[in-house]
């Protein structure tokens, strides 16, 4: 197999699944509906200085290396296919964070626990339901994108 083939294979999982992990980790560890108001805007406020930059990112290269694969995967039928769910999924997951997560986010960097805004807790709530679904679109693409990998493998005879 070409090596060149398996490194982007290599990286595409690896660094898509510190992005699965990570917003799997939120789901798992971190239901705002479950937090003070003040633990709420501490953590959301520190997750997003830490996450909101480099997140997207992680995400914007493991597209550029599904992309990759997808042309590479080009005459291999249901691993061509594979790959490209992988690659919607992903899409869909970014598009999520962008338009409806990251909203929600400036805003609530703005946010002083002594002063919070009217619907305030409507918002987390709406917050929550979209990083819900970035989280199944994200699982959903991680193992889309990893039965690609291992499907795509020469015969052997």
């Amino acid at each position: 197999m070409n090596p060149r083939l398996m490194l982007c294979q290599f990286l595409a999982a690896l660094i898509f699944a510190l992005v699965a992990g990570s917003v799997f980790g939120i789901w798992r560890g971190y239901d705002p509906t479950l937090l003070t108001p003040t633990a709420f805007v501490e953590m959301h406020q520190g997750a997003v200085r830490g996450l909101n930059v480099l997140l997207p990112a992680l995400g914007f290269a493991s597209i550029g290396l599904t992309v990759v694969l997808i042309w590479s995967a080009r005459d291999k039928g249901f691993v061509f296919w594979l790959y490209l769910s992988a690659l919607l999924f992903m899409a869909a997951a970014g598009i999520t964070t962008r338009f409806f997560n990251q909203p929600i986010n400036a805003l609530v960097m703005g946010w002083a626990v002594e002063t919070l805004p009217a619907g305030w807790s409507e918002l987390r709530a709406q917050w929550w339901n979209w990083h819900l679904w970035r989280t199944a679109f994200s699982i959903a693409a991680l193992a889309l994108l990893l039965a690609a990998i291992v499907l795509d493998r020469p015969s052997r005879p």
